[in-house]
């Protein structure tokens, strides 16, 4: 896909579009849009075209992915990036990759999605109460996005959590990356500075702010932590069972 006159291309256009989108869906397609990082922009349609063994009948979707779930969600999860054969193939956020199978039978066993598995895009699935949404859109060589990077994507974030601010009432961050983006997004939605020093990230963390949805700490469902049980199933629906709770859901 090649950019239009309109495509992001620059981080203060980036700004500019994401302070300009009056809705999810207005949001979701200039978030789809966005080649403001040429490093993503190149990785992203590299991946795409080389493609995996295994999905080389598919049609990759090359592109950022914006998020998923209910625009009226009382919890919202925060990732880092897309997968580079996950959701940089399927075009939804953990969908297609191992760390999604986890995270979706996790929310399935919570009762905040309809079926266990995300497989596609097309696969029926729907979350209840719940958005899910990343730092960074777009797949990042090794998984690991540059600080430039991080801050030129982060009105894409912001400005999603300001626009399901009103009904939200907790926040699940996978991971240090998503737990540190979460600081800077406080003070652009809600106007409140950071405690110093920060609270620092770890599975189960949980910070209250007047004004502010808590906050909790999960490890990424990353196979590096669920494969080694570092991450368990026990773990993760303790977490997601408290969310609820603060969510007013349990």
């Amino acid at each position: 896909m090649l950019p239009s006159s309109d495509s992001p291309r620059t981080p203060e256009t980036v700004v500019a579009q994401a302070a300009g989108s009056a809705s999810l869906s207005v949001l979701d397609a200039r978030i789809a849009d966005c080649f403001a990082c040429p490093r993503l922009v190149t990785w992203r349609t590299e991946v795409a075209a080389i493609k995996r063994a295994s999905f080389r009948d598919q049609d990759y979707w090359g592109r950022p992915v914006p998020g998923f779930g209910a625009p009226d969600a009382e919890i919202a999860i925060l990732g880092l990036a897309p997968a580079a054969h996950g959701g940089n193939r399927t075009g939804r956020i953990f969908t297609g990759d191992r760390s999604g199978d986890v995270l979706f039978a996790a929310l399935h066993r919570a009762g905040l999605a309809n079926q266990p598995t995300s497989v596609a895009a097309d696969d029926g699935l729907t979350l209840r109460h719940t958005r899910i949404f990343a730092a960074v859109r777009c797949a990042p060589p090794e998984n690991k996005p540059t600080p430039a990077e991080r801050d030129t994507c982060a009105p894409w974030f912001q400005r999603e959590l300001e626009l399901i601010k009103p009904t939200l009432r907790v926040v699940v961050t996978l991971g240090a990356f998503a737990w540190a983006a979460w600081w800077p997004a406080l003070t652009v939605a809600y106007g409140l500075r950071p405690p110093v020093p920060r609270p620092r990230f770890g599975h189960g963390a949980e910070v209250h702010l007047e004004g502010a949805p808590p906050l909790l700490g999960c490890f990424h469902v990353s196979q590096q932590n669920t494969f080694t049980g570092r991450l368990t199933p026990d773990m993760l629906d303790d977490v997601f069972g408290r969310a609820k709770a603060l969510a007013g859901l349990a």
